[in-house]
């Protein structure tokens, strides 16, 4: 019987040699076959690789509606109500075959050995031949070492050649290819030692324990990026359509969380229109994770390159959602936004940000094109963005005035033109002078948090905590979101001291990662051991989570103080606009009306009946203003800051840093 739930994949009842078990569709039937208890031999199969069946040791008898048929049960995925019977005397016979045939040809190999006696195959002489390589540590021909080169860091650099007897092992064309990264990944999984490693690079303590880990994060890649985030496929352009789904991709400047054009800007339509190098690329050569894209081909229809075909490294997802941000909804528009602004060196995300504002000013009608230089700037006019994408780079014409980023603009056009500033407060997104990154942060209190307390200000390596909030609600108290908000920085931050990448860390999760309670579970425990492993295997000393947190914790209050000096870091400058932990005009709320009217009545208690957009708008904002300053205080708290965000010279002494020159920085001078 095949059952299927809501929430969960669809699971069948299936029989191993007359035991009942339930397995989830797809799986693979030796692993449920190991699972139920049975032991099948396999030479091929390794936990961390792709199935291929070449031994053909583990083949295993499928009844499927009273017809019979032999597979291999390391690549048959389960797929309906299915008899398995692993041990009939045809199977063993043609196990015992095998095996002598092995045995045979590598009488000396001890993985070999290993499977003839577990097949009973005690014959070495039987097919002894002109072929019998006695080294007892040959390679066997598994392909263990192929498909690690191809799926762990996708180099393809070994492969077979030559046919029956003649197949062996090689590089292109029978040379060591100068292509190979000399990862190691060859070797880790080689079951004979065919492939000795040597590790003189760098001098670790121990290669070892940094290769065993590393692998790990390969073999994590290898198997669950295709289903969970497809970032060798498309890269964090897969977060297009999530962030739609969810109400999180940004809108004309953040209003909105979603837009029926979105399909126009995904995953799906960038990788089968626009990216064209065919193959997973990195940002360094060997990367598992690959997430890096480009564009070939692509001509340009504005700017200095006008007409020229170029390569456009990109879009990722924040590119993309600046798109959208603008009112963008077309790839070509987006692509050579992407190109422009990696050409001149401008930031993607602060453009498109600072644009979007620009662009809501306009139609509020806070500037018109007077200021504009004679263009209309209404949501959607990609040409007109364009142009000051390359007025900026020029230094020419309202260019200038973009380029200056949304805080300056508030005060610039408060002051000469008379505008609301609490009107250009509420919609300007930044902190600390820095453009939020491109997601909407209304309904995740850890978010706004994340964003508005970060040292730099809201830049998107600062986003994962939207995750954990708005969409798999793991941190659902405040005690949850304060502890998120004290742990998650300054891991960021060690993983900067230590030059390390943080995505293989959180964008590819253990797939028993629910056993974990909340905070433990955004935290990605095996992941976070991982990256532990790779410190103690380099220096060659231990490092837990206490020790790794306090090593971070020092330079991310030194910076907050050295923030703090330079005007930056009290508790004034870590609060975000309205807009970023909710509706700031009437136009936002009546979108969401339904929404934000239950939230009145069942987290404020108070009836939203009767009352008009513009009441229900005060009332929304005050609750959430409200909220804010809560979690604030218990983030503070948790950091060892004082109430006014400053870290205390108690909590600096606690962590080791209070010598002078660092106690010195509490002297705030008058800038």
């Amino acid at each position: 019987m095949a059952t299927k739930t809501k929430a969960g994949p669809t699971k069948y009842e299936i029989s191993i040699n007359g035991k009942a078990a339930t397995v989830v569709e797809d799986t693979y039937l030796l692993k449920a076959v190991m699972d139920a208890g049975f032991n099948v031999p396999t030479l091929c199969n390794h936990k961390d690789l792709t199935p291929e069946g070449t031994c053909r040791l583990c083949l295993c008898e499928v009844e499927i509606n009273g017809k019979k048929k032999l597979v291999t049960a390391c690549n048959y995925p389960i797929r309906g109500e299915i008899k398995v019977n692993t041990n009939t005397e045809k199977i063993k016979k043609h196990r015992k075959n095998l095996a002598e045939m092995y045995l045979g040809r590598w009488p000396n190999v001890e993985a070999i050995q290993n499977i003839a006696k577990l097949c009973g195959a005690t014959d070495k002489e039987k097919y002894k031949s002109d072929i019998t390589d006695e080294n007892p540590k040959a390679c066997i021909l598994c392909g263990h070492c192929v498909r690690a080169c191809s799926s762990f860091v996708l180099q393809n650099i070994l492969g077979f050649a030559g046919r029956g007897i003649t197949r062996h092992l090689t590089m292109p064309f029978g040379e060591t290819d100068p292509h190979c990264i000399e990862c190691t990944s060859c070797g880790y999984v080689c079951p004979t030692g065919a492939i000795q490693v040597t590790d003189d690079m760098n001098n670790p303590a121990d290669p070892e324990l940094i290769r065993r880990h590393g692998m790990r994060i390969n073999a994590m890649m290898a198997m669950l990026d295709d289903e969970q985030n497809r970032m060798r496929q498309v890269g964090t352009a897969n977060l297009v359509e999530v962030m739609d789904s969810y109400d999180l991709l940004p809108v004309h400047n953040y209003k909105f969380g979603r837009h029926k054009d979105t399909p126009k800007i995904d995953s799906g339509v960038m990788k089968s229109r626009y990216f064209t190098q065919g193959a997973a690329d990195g940002c360094w050569v060997g990367c598992s994770m690959a997430c890096a894209k480009a564009v070939d081909g692509f001509e340009l229809k504005t700017g200095p390159y006008k007409g020229q075909k170029v390569v456009v490294d990109g879009p990722e997802y924040e590119t993309a959602a600046g798109g959208s941000n603008m009112g963008g909804f077309d790839l070509d528009f987006i692509v050579e936004f992407n190109f422009y602004c990696d050409t001149y060196g401008v930031d993607t995300i602060s453009f498109a940000t600072t644009m979007a504002f620009v662009m809501e000013c306009f139609e509020a009608g806070i500037i018109s094109e007077e200021q504009t230089g004679g263009k209309k700037l209404n949501f959607g006019a990609m040409n007109e963005a364009l142009e000051c994408l390359h007025e900026m780079a020029l230094g020419e014409g309202f260019g200038v005035d973009v380029g200056q980023g949304i805080r300056r603009l508030k005060e610039k056009w408060a002051n000469e033109l008379g505008a609301d500033p609490g009107f250009l407060n509420d919609i300007g997104m930044e902190v600390k002078g820095l453009e939020f990154s491109e997601y909407v942060t209304k309904e995740s209190p850890a978010q706004q948090a994340g964003y508005a307390l970060a040292i730099k200000g809201p830049q998107h390596d600062e986003a994962l905590l939207i995750f954990f909030d708005a969409i798999n609600n793991q941190i659902p108290t405040y005690e949850d979101k304060a502890e998120a908000l004290y742990y998650f920085p300054l891991f960021r931050t060690w993983f900067g001291l230590l030059g390390l990448c943080k995505l293989i860390w959180n964008d590819v999760v253990p797939p028993d990662n629910s056993k974990y309670p909340p905070n433990e579970a955004t935290k990605i425990p095996e992941r976070v051991e991982d990256f532990q492993k790779f410190y103690e295997g380099m220096l060659g000393e231990p490092l837990d989570e206490k020790k790794m947190l306090r090593q971070s914790e020092r330079v991310f209050n030194l910076q907050r103080l050295i923030s703090y000096y330079l005007g930056y870091g009290t508790r004034a400058d870590d609060m975000p606009p309205l807009r970023a932990i909710g509706p700031a005009t009437e136009e936002e709320y009546l979108s969401r009306e339904e929404r934000y009217d239950k939230q009145m009545k069942e987290e404020i208690g108070i009836d939203p009946e009767g009352k008009t957009t513009g009441e229900k708008l005060a009332i929304t904002r005050d609750f959430r203003y409200k909220r804010y300053n809560e979690l604030i205080d218990a983030v503070y708290k948790k950091r060892g800051w004082d109430n006014n965000g400053v870290p205390t010279v108690e909590h600096l002494k606690e962590i080791g840093i209070d010598i002078p020159e660092v106690l010195t920085l509490l002297d705030k001078p008058n800038i």
